[in-house]
């Protein structure tokens, strides 16, 4: 879970965002009630971003009251109630679309990762994320991947060391690269060397790298790779991975496969909010 602090600060940028200055509706309405609203489910799909939701609410109004809510990683299916909400009407209406963005957003990206560790539940091979996400949502992304059962590949540029083609194309080698890299990191710090060839595959090896990422290899190119390699490196197989794909990449015997897209190309979980009656109705 995040920390709270981080959460909070987040999200007041985001309700800033959407308020503004006035919610210029809401505000002429003068709305003074306390009122019950229900936020439900319009397809199945995994739950993610309930604390979020909650801490939007709890921004604009610190007494409200949630009398029903699920825990996050949930499987729901279509019109179930994820999340009640009491308190002040004019909140409560606030907080609608910034709470639903979140959860939306990060239930769609739980529900595609669940969906890719799905289909390789019995092999040993495990679903990383990538770096391309939203930018300033990145921690609420990746919570949702490990919510849908995948694991968090480097956070950001700064806690883990990754060579990628780029970089050995500045450096002249992956061997200068590498090189370079241990003359100025702790030994503690992992390093990943990005590789797109069999030969350059066998020349990271040779520098006793942690990680070899093997870059937009085919199914048959993945499976000499890991001949090779023998179980002396973690390897990672990544680029165009997609649903359809993803069993026949990982039964190649890769460690890991890290894919983008189960962030950046997941559709938002359909959800809604109901307004149920006055808090203190029927």
């Amino acid at each position: 879970m995040l920390d709270r602090l981080y959460v909070r600060k987040k999200i007041e940028r985001f309700l800033l965002e959407d308020i503004g200055y006035s919610d210029l509706t809401t505000d002429s309405l003068n709305l003074t009630e306390r009122i019950k609203a229900s936020i439900v489910t319009k397809e199945r799909g995994i739950i993610a971003g309930i604390n979020f939701a909650k801490e939007v609410f709890r921004i604009l109004d610190p007494d409200v009251k949630f009398p029903i809510s699920i825990e996050d990683g949930t499987s729901v299916e279509t019109d179930e109630t994820v999340l009640v909400i009491e308190g002040y009407a004019d909140s409560i209406l606030k907080g609608e679309r910034v709470a639903l963005n979140i959860l939306q957003r990060l239930s769609g990206i739980a529900t595609t990762t669940s969906r890719y560790v799905e289909k390789i539940k019995d092999l040993k091979t495990r679903i990383l994320d990538t770096r391309k996400t939203t930018p300033g949502f990145r921690a609420f992304e990746k919570y949702a991947v490990k919510l849908g059962g995948g694991s968090n590949h480097r956070f950001a540029l700064y806690d883990m060391v990754m060579i990628k083609d780029n970089h050995i194309a500045v450096c002249g080698s992956i061997t200068e690269a590498v090189n370079r890299i241990r003359k100025n990191v702790s030994p503690m710090v992992k390093i990943e060397v990005e590789v797109s060839d069999l030969n350059q595959l066998k020349e990271a090896l040779s520098l006793n790298v942690d990680i070899i990422m093997l870059d937009n290899m085919s199914v048959e190119m993945l499976k000499d790779a890991v001949k090779i390699a023998d179980g002396n490196v973690l390897l990672e197989a990544s680029g165009n991975i997609t649903i359809d794909n993803v069993r026949d990449v990982a039964l190649t015997g890769v460690d890991f496969i890290s894919s983008g897209s189960i962030i950046h190309s997941s559709r938002w979980l359909d959800l809604s909010m109901r307004i149920q009656n006055t808090a203190g109705g029927n």
